[in-house]
């Protein structure tokens, strides 16, 4: 089993930035990806970006290069740094951490509101 715990959403203005930080425990696999997911209001669930060593990193096709992760294998962590956010990005993000097959941990979500 594993438990993930998110921290440091909030809110800011449009154009801000934010970090999002989430710390697992129990076992893990690095070869796993580990991520961020998020749900907006009225929206479904949407992948924000994951990373893993055999997949690297991937990104929602909104990002546009204004998000990054990383992961920290040994502290097993993983953060998002989070810039030039627009109100469309308001939203719960969750931390995720994926087995196959379709198993997932999901963190208790951290909100995260831009105001314009």
């Amino acid at each position: 089993q594993v438990q993930l715990v998110e921290s440091g959403g909030g809110l800011v203005q449009a154009g801000g930035s934010l970090r999002l930080s989430c710390i697992a425990s129990g076992r893990m696999f690095d070869f796993r990806p580990m991520g961020w997911y998020r749900q907006g209001p009225g929206k479904p669930r949407e992948l924000v970006a994951t990373v893993s060593t055999i997949d690297g990193t991937k990104y929602g096709d909104f990002v546009r290069g204004r998000f990054a992760i990383s992961r920290d294998y040994d502290k097993k962590t993983v953060s998002l740094q989070m810039n030039s956010l627009a109100p469309d990005d308001t939203a719960v993000y969750y931390c995720n951490y994926h087995l196959p097959v379709d198993v997932n941990f999901w963190g208790q979500g951290t909100q995260v509101t831009v105001s314009s």
